[in-house]
């Protein structure tokens, strides 16, 4: 029908069907006429509806997702559709999600000794937030040259408790990303005492300073392999993400300030409307809200005690 459409006009529909139906494609023209006439069906109607909304959720997902975060993210918003439907209408209208490729290697071995432990052993789970922060760098390319990107996750969530971006490769850049996570979670009114810390054994994690900044918020400094990434995989694993889903999708980028504020962006998508497959395709935040409306905190102990006064009647302190 498409066919005739297009040269319809050039040698008219019935010499077309003629000889449609001499090449063995038997075509009447009325056959033409009636479909052209006859009212779209109950599913076209239907799917051209659906397609609106995979266009939507697709695109406001920094087109990232594939048919299987789409149908979950439709299915959360009340729209009832089967999977093997996304996948149609998305193949039919050319969406696709992105795909992860390997990065470059960002480790860099230390020439010092190290001899912080390796207390994770790719164990990579956690029953609590704050129980286990994963560390790793990536690095970008940007038309001014290279740029490094330090991600601190919590295990749990699959949060980014902390980042940084910096220009040359520098210990303070691992040391900055970990600062902004021990005072995002400080700021929540969150202890990371008990936290383990685990990175790998690259010579920015190695300086002095680092080391002494997480024994004195009360976390347990863990390490693993020299090029490894096994050792490493969960927070390599959201290093690959971040080059897919922006890095590579949203680029080429200017510089490191381009790059920085579209960091910020994707950060905040990636924690309040970004499904995770590893955590029942919810967001990190939905996920640690639920688990502290669960969990709430023990009130302190002076709260506990001037609540105890009040039921009792005593009014000394």
């Amino acid at each position: 029908m498409e066919y005739i459409d297009q040269y319809r006009h050039e040698f008219g529909v019935e010499p077309i069907c003629r000889t449609l139906t001499a090449a063995g494609t038997q075509l009447a023209p009325s056959t033409y006429y009636a479909f052209k006439t006859r009212p779209p069906s109950k599913r076209a109607r239907r799917d051209e509806e659906l397609l609106v909304e995979i266009h939507r959720v697709h695109a406001a997902n920094f087109g990232v997702y594939g048919a299987k975060k789409v149908h979950a993210q439709l299915r959360r918003e009340g729209v009832v559709i089967a999977r093997c439907t996304v996948e149609r209408l998305m193949r039919g209208a050319g969406l696709r999600g992105v795909s992860r490729a390997k990065g470059p290697r960002t480790t860099i071995s230390g020439r010092g000794p190290d001899n912080r432990p390796d207390l994770v052993e790719r164990d990579f789970t956690a029953t609590a937030p704050n129980q286990l922060w994963a560390a790793d760098i990536t690095y970008c390319r940007t038309f001014a040259g290279w740029v490094y990107a330090a991600f601190v996750i919590d295990v749990l969530s699959r949060r980014v408790v902390g980042w940084q971006l910096s220009k040359p490769l520098r210990t303070d850049l691992a040391l900055d990303a970990l600062e902004m996570g021990i005072w995002t979670r400080d700021h929540a009114g969150q202890a990371i005492s008990g936290l383990t810390y685990h990175s790998d054994k690259g010579v920015q994690d190695v300086a002095i300073r680092y080391t002494e900044r997480l024994a004195e918020a009360g976390a347990a400094a863990s390490v693993g392999s020299t090029g490894d990434s096994y050792d490493d995989a969960l927070a390599e694993a959201f290093n690959s993400l971040f080059t897919a889903e922006l890095v590579r999708n949203r680029g080429p980028w200017k510089n490191i300030d381009d790059l920085e504020i579209a960091t910020a962006e994707y950060i905040d998508w990636f924690h309040h409307r970004r499904l995770h497959g590893e955590i029942g395709m919810i967001p990190p935040v939905e996920l640690e809200d639920t688990y502290h409306h669960n969990h709430p905190a023990p009130a302190p102990a002076h709260a506990a005690l001037a609540s105890l006064s009040q039921t009792r009647g005593d009014s000394e302190p």
